[in-house]
């Protein structure tokens, strides 16, 4: 069996992450969470998958943006169809691809950034297990 990871990292704009990461990543609410000790949050990811996302948010706190446009998100998509759905969808919610930071990135994928400035890659390759 092997362990589930959760990537948490706290935001000022949860309704914006949630847009972001649901209707165009295609990702679900998978829990939240309203004034648990002092703090909001979501979990986002698919049921069954060994991954989730955290996103967290403290009032009266304003965390920031992220320091660099080399924190990213890797999502592999290795089938075409599955891929162009992908992007199509970030399309329709508005979303547009930006340069990537690190240009490896560019030659199979597209690289998005959340509204707090990290970035998410839909890579159309196979991560080799």
């Amino acid at each position: 069996m092997f362990p589930i990871l959760r990537v948490a990292r706290p935001t000022d704009d949860l309704p914006a992450l949630i847009r972001f990461y649901c209707q165009g990543l295609g990702l679900q609410r998978l829990s939240s969470f309203a004034d648990h000790n002092g703090f909001d949050g979501v979990m986002l990811g698919h049921p069954g998958s060994a991954y989730h996302l955290e996103f967290t948010h403290e009032p009266g706190l304003q965390v920031g943006r992220a320091p660099t446009a080399d924190h990213l998100l890797v999502f592999y998509l290795p089938d075409a169809l599955e891929w162009q759905a992908a992007v199509q969808r970030m399309a329709d919610n508005g979303c547009l691809p930006v340069p990537s930071y690190n240009p490896y990135w560019d030659e199979h994928g597209r690289t998005y950034e959340d509204p707090d400035g990290y970035r998410v890659v839909l890579q159309h390759s196979a991560w080799p297990l």
